[in-house]
């Protein structure tokens, strides 16, 4: 089994260029940190157990949590465990009686929000942060170079010759 490092949700954020919600997961005792992209109803969800609030009637993920306890089970963790043609991929343990019952194939998105109510831990595997800081990298190297076409575009022809002049 590959090596598992725990994480907590560090926050949520917005991708500019996709206009889609970033769930921030964050190395427990570290500085490392994996973006994932969701969906805005999974993300509106986890901001709710974010911020302590509650719908007057349960969303998704309360159900998801309510039909785990009714079974006498228990939401043990949370594996994030691969990364294919920018997809992550997670899987939900479920316990009884101290027992591993299932482990379910989910989106991260749902396991984050699951594992948020259930006070559940999340883990990643270690590798997928090598793997998205390539992807960061080049993603950042791709906005570095739009970023000077853009400076360049919007140059004035007569300033031309005069950048890095005083």
């Amino acid at each position: 089994m590959p090596e598992m490092i725990e994480v907590k949700v560090s926050g949520l954020a917005l991708d500019e260029r996709s206009k889609s919600p970033v769930v921030i997961l964050q190395e427990i005792g570290g500085t490392r940190v994996l973006p994932i992209w969701i969906g805005p109803s999974e993300a509106s969800s986890i901001a709710m157990e974010l911020a302590g609030k509650k719908f007057q009637r349960p969303l998704t993920h309360d159900l998801m949590k309510t039909l785990v306890d009714g079974l006498g089970g228990r939401v043990n963790k949370i594996l994030i465990t691969e990364l294919e043609e920018s997809t992550f991929f997670a899987k939900i343990l479920l316990n009884r009686d101290e027992e591993e019952v299932v482990s379910v194939d989910a989106r991260p998105s749902d396991s984050i929000a699951l594992a948020l109510r259930a006070k559940s831990p999340i883990f990643v595997d270690r590798n997928l942060f090598k793997e998205v800081d390539g992807l960061t990298r080049e993603l950042n190297e791709e906005e570095e170079a739009e970023n000077l076409r853009r400076f360049l575009r919007d140059l004035p022809p007569e300033d031309f010759g005069n950048i890095g002049t005083d």
